[in-house]
Parts: structure tokens; sequence; C-alpha cells
């Protein structure tokens, strides 16, 4: 009498594609499948209960026997035999037979699979369709069974073990069992069409286990066709990729957060953006962006190291994140550059206006706070302070593109860095009109120097006698239609692009080759040139090489030419590489002198570390010194505080006589200024 489990693993083997037979412990035949009784050519009916050893010839059957008892002790057996075939000759078989054991567990009896593999060429190809039918079958698989309504009639041990449910549990539920409401009603929809058509369903499900835990596995669900052509059950054999599942669902976090602070990255940031333009375009609100960009970041960075700097990055996007609405999304963009998207604000221009500034200023408050470095905790007492440059745009809908709104963000944000920093700025129109026309002095710019267009001026440096003791070189750009192109226009945005760097090295090279030309004239060999150096430049891993080679190539003097620093360009980026640079340049002979002298926060912090050999007193000094007691106070301190660290004093901005003998009876050495000529080219200079 057939039991359940028998009736399944029957109707598995009857679809096989090759010949296949169960048999009980007595090695008698209880099932055949179409193919294996084709093959041996006597009816169905002839062949259940019939000995095994009738089928084999007796020579065979002790190698059979002997395996099939492998098989009765539960150890899987595979071997071959000669078989006569009365149309074919012998034929050389391939056996696999393995234990076939009752749901209790016991072994009842053996499943016999049967290969030709006479024809080496189709030996490896049997082999392979027999592995993989194999594995279906075994514990890689997880298999199940249905009745025409999704009833659960036969699952597996692997089913049992990746669902945690036992056989109990299983039969007579349908799958529901495992539903995990991962799928729409629509997905299944799909499914059961496919199915009850009568065709294979392949598809990967989500499935909830017994203890909660989603898993994944790429099913196939191959119908049985009844005599009517109509599906009587469904089969279902399942592999388990749950850990590709959730590779894949890693690669996919990977690519829409940052990996740092797990915020939203840019690529993730389009869909956020397009979400918002969408939905502020049908419900008529508006939105608005929130570009922001850590100030002094990168100086951190470099002082504290790129540890400590991540640290502070991920600070930064904690804060923010706990300062914005559920709905609102904060990005990073990347750097130390983050984004806040703030839908819904308001159908009304002003309040939504206003609601964005209230955000924008709550931010800006948060991220002035310090930002502990050496601990996780921050601790308002003590830390680095990196305020905010924060830059708004407001919108509706899609009038303006993604791309352009983004832009529009950064481009306030940046008008918030150029006034000052830990501003906030609203964008307008007019921002984009200086963009334009700064990108067009960009574009112009780079091609300055192939067409001749930059030149330098020089501007007399004299003595107390008036007489010419060397010269400043001042870069100026002839625009070949916007004539002269004042200094203030173009050098802020060189230093920006980078553009500062050739330039300066032409600077360079120009003016070592005029110091060469004066060498050659008894009057003028022993003026000094004083050549201003932006910080872009001193960064510039090929400066101090290019200098000396520079020099070296001219041939004139090192100590004739004198790099002028100026206080804001020490404050923003001395460092360490810097002032190493500056003592191999001294060592060489070179002078330097500190420019804009009193303007900044650490003059006299700049005289007690770097080796300078001139101090230039700011014009601002020199234009009250006739007027204000307190400025005169301050120039004679100078003067005297110069003499005794043996410094030369040259006083910038001298325009007038009184101005001049004033100075000279103070005592200061040398002067510079409109009254002793205006920077002019060197026809006129020399």
């Amino acid at each position: 009498m057939k039991t359940s489990s028998s009736c399944h693993i029957d109707q598995v083997l009857e679809c096989l594609p090759f010949s296949a037979c169960r048999i009980d412990m007595n090695c008698r035949l209880q099932y055949s499948n179409p193919i294996f009784v084709a093959e041996v050519g006597k009816l169905m009916e002839e062949l259940t209960g019939c000995p095994l050893e009738d089928i084999v010839a007796p020579k065979a059957f002790e190698t059979v026997r002997t395996h099939i008892h492998n098989a009765f002790n539960g150890t899987d057996s595979y071997f071959s035999i000669l078989r006569q075939h009365n149309d074919f000759g012998n034929r050389t078989l391939e056996i696999s037979a393995h234990p076939y054991k009752a749901p209790a567990g016991a072994v009842v009896g053996a499943l016999l699979f049967f290969a030709d593999v006479t024809n080496k060429v189709q030996l490896a190809a049997t082999q392979k369709e027999l592995a993989d039918y194999l594995a279906a079958l075994d514990s890689h698989a997880i298999v199940a069974v249905t009745n025409i309504n999704g009833v659960i009639v036969y699952a597996n041990d692997k089913f049992c073990e990746i669902s945690q449910y036992s056989r109990e549990d299983l039969y007579g539920n349908t799958h529901r069992i495992v539903k995990s409401d991962h799928h729409s009603k629509e997905f299944y929809r799909n499914l059961w069409k496919t199915i009850s058509s009568g065709q294979v369903w392949q598809g990967e499900l989500c499935n909830r286990a017994k203890d909660g835990s989603l898993y994944w596995v790429h099913s196939t669900i191959v119908p049985f066709i009844g005599a009517d052509g109509a599906p009587f059950k469904y089969i279902a054999i399942r592999a388990d990729i749950t850990a590709l599942k959730n590779i894949e669902q890693q690669a996919q976090h990977l690519a829409l957060y940052d990996p740092l602070t797990n915020l939203p990255n840019r690529r993730l940031v389009q869909d956020r953006m397009n979400q918002a333009m969408l939905a502020s375009g049908q419900y008529r609100h508006h939105c608005a962006l929130i570009s922001i960009d850590l100030d002094n970041f990168k100086k951190i960075n470099d002082t504290n190291g790129h540890g400590q700097g991540d640290l502070l990055l991920c600070k930064a996007a904690l804060r923010l994140s706990q300062n914005v609405r559920v709905n609102d999304t904060v990005a990073r963009m990347g750097g130390d550059e983050f984004l806040v998207i703030l839908p819904d604000l308001s159908a009304n221009l002003a309040d939504a206006t206003r609601c964005a500034n209230e955000v924008a200023l709550k931010l800006k408050s948060v991220l002035n706070q310090p930002y502990r470095l050496d601990q996780v905790e921050d601790d308002i007492k003590g830390g680095v302070i990196s305020t905010p440059s924060i830059g708004v745009v407001l919108f509706q809908g899609d009038s303006v593109s993604r791309e352009e709104l983004l832009q529009q963000a950064d481009i306030a944000m940046y008008c918030a860095k150029a006034n000052g920093r830990n501003q906030i700025v609203f964008f307008d129109s007019s921002q984009q009109e200086q963009v334009n026309r700064r990108f067009q002095i960009e574009t112009e710019l780079r091609g300055a120097i192939a067409r001749q267009e930059l030149q330098l001026y020089y501007q007399p440096i004299v003595d107390e006698h008036r007489q010419t003791v060397g010269m400043e070189a001042l870069l100026r750009w002839l625009h070949p239609t916007r004539g002269i192109v004042p200094p203030n226009s173009f050098i802020p945005i060189a230093e920006q692009t980078g553009l500062i760097v050739p330039i300066g090295y032409w600077v360079f090279e120009t003016a070592c080759a005029q110091l060469a030309e004066w060498q050659k004239n008894p009057n003028t060999a022993h003026w000094s040139l004083g050549v201003n150096v932006s910080a872009r430049q001193f960064n510039d891993a090929d400066f101090l090489e290019t200098t000396i080679s520079l020099l070296k190539h001219s041939g004139v003097p090192a100590e004739r030419l004198c790099i002028e620093l100026t206080e804001t360009v020490l404050l923003n980026s001395i460092d360490n590489d810097i002032m190493e640079k500056i003592y191999l340049l001294k060592e060489q002979g070179v002078l330097f002198a500190l420019d804009d002298f009193g303007t900044g926060y650490s003059s006299l912090n700049y005289l007690k570390n770097l080796p300078l050999d001139r101090l230039k007193i700011d014009q601002s000094f020199v234009q009250t010194v006739l007027d204000n007691p307190k400025t005169q106070i301050i120039v004679e301190a100078i003067f005297s505080m110069a003499r005794s660290l043996k410094l030369e004093v040259v006083a910038e901005g001298v325009e007038t006589q009184l101005q001049f003998e004033y100075l000279r009876s103070s005592g200061c050495p040398a002067f510079q200024g409109y009254l002793f000529g205006r920077p002019e080219p060197i026809n006129c200079s020399a």
C-alpha cells in the first residue's frame, strides 16, 4: 500500500527525463517511471512487485546487490554495469542508488537512477544532468508540493530548516504561513495566473520564517498536468538566495548612501529632488534647498588628521539630521559639503521663505557649537569650531531644472563664504550674473598668458633721499577689449581656480629676467624687486624647486629677490610645510617681507617665527599718521621695534610731501607710494 510520502516521490520520479525506479527492502520494484518501463520492455503492472534480479543480468546483479545494500544502510552509492540490449548490443549503465526514507526517518527502500553512458561524448553531459536533478532532491534544494488549491502536501527537510516550521505546521497550510507582505497582491495574482494556466513560474520570493526573520528564495514552480490538460498539483523547487540579496541590498545602500556619515549621497539626492519638485508642482507649495559648507574644514583636517576630520563630519551630519523634520532630507554631497531638502513648506512664498530661514538659522546655531575631536561625545566647554556657510534657494515645481537649483544653492553658499563666512545667504538672480561674469573672466584668463596679455608694472621704493633702491612688481591684465583689468577683479578668481599657480610662475620668470637686465646697469644693479606670492602658489608641490631653478637660470643674486607675504595669506595657510619652504629659500639668500603690516591679528607672532628682512607698513597707518596721535605712537613704535630686530621698514601709500617728511623724521628709511611714482611698465620705470 502506498503512503502519502511515496506518492509524492513517485510523482517526482515520473517527471524525470531519465530512467528511475523505487524498490523496497526486498529489492522488489515498487514504482518504475515511464522511461524505465520503456527501456525494460514490460508493462507497468508486470514490473510492480517484480524482483530486481529478474530485470538485471545475473552476472551484474551481484554488483547491483552490493551497492543497493549500501543504500539500505543509508549511504549513497554510484556504480556502473554492462547490460545486454536486444537492439543495441552491450550498453554501459551508470547507476546511482540512494536511501529512500519514510517521513519518520527510517530507510524503507532505495531510489535507483540509470543513465546510459556508452557514448563517451554523452557521458559528461549526462553526468551533469544527473547531478543537476539530484541537486534538486538533496539537502541544498527547498522542495514543496501543493495541491491544486495551494495546500502544502509535501515539504522536504530543507524547507522545514529554512522556514523553521515542522511538517506538522506546514501540512494542511498554504504558503501564506511564510508570507512576508514584501510582495504586492498583484505579484501573487500574476504568479497564480501563470501556474494555473499550466506554465512554469520562476522568480524571487521574500518569505518570513517562524521566528519573524526574512529569507529570500529563487523559486521554480512546475505544474503537474493531468489527463485533461489541467494542473492538479504543483511542485516548487527553491534555492536560498538570502546571502546574495543581502549583498545586493548592501551594494544598493552603498550606491545611494555616504559610507562615512550614512547620509543620502548625491545620487539619492537626485531622486529626492525629483519627488519634491513633482509634489510641489502638483500641490503648488514651495520647497527649499539649503547648501552647507563647513568653514576652515580643510585646515582642521590637515592639522588634526583625517581620522578626526571624519569624526567632525559625522558629528556635523548627526546635528543636521537631528534638527530637521522627518520628511526632510539631509545629504552629504562630498567633502565638507552638505545639502538639506525642505519639501512642502508653504503655498505662500513669504511664509516659505520665513520657514526656510528659521531652519537655516537653527542649523547654523547647532553647527556653531564646538566639536570635541578627542572623544565621541561633544562638550560645549571645549573643542574646535567649524562654522557653516549656508546658501538657500526656494523653488516650486520644475520650472527650474534640478541641476540649476543645485547650482543656485551653491552660488548662494559661496556668496555666504565671500561675505565673511558663517553667514546665511538666499539666492537671487544678481548672484547668477556675478557667477556668469566670473566664469567669463576665468575663461579669458586661462589664455591670457599665451596671448601675452599679462604684464608686470613696477612701482619704485625710495630711500630718505628719494633715490630708488628697489621696485615692487605688480601684475596687470591688458585685456584686448576692456583695457586694463584691475587686479582685484581677476586675482581672487585666479586664486580660487588655481590659475594663480601658472600665472605666479610667469611672474617669477619675468621678474628674474628683469632683475638680470638691471644687473647689467651699474645704476640699477643694487635694486631689489618685491614679488607677491599667494598661498595657493606656496602650497604647490613644485614651488620651491621652480623658484630656485628660475633664480639660477637667470643668474640673479638671490638677495635681489624679495618675496612679499601678506598677513592674510599667512593667517589662512601657514603650516610646517610652508615654514620649511620659507627657511630653505632664506638659506638660498632670498629676502622676505611682511606686507600690509599691522592689518592682521598675528603681526607680532610672525615677527617672532618668520625669518623676515623687511616690514611694509600698511598704507592705512600712513594715511592717518598726520592727524591721529595714536597712529603716530604706533608707527614710531614699529620703527623702534624694527631697528631692534634689524628689520628694514618700508612705508606704503605715501602720497604727500608732508607724510614723507614726517615719516622720514620719525626714522623711516624707505618709502613707496604715488608721491614717488605710480606703477608703470618697464619702459617707463627703468
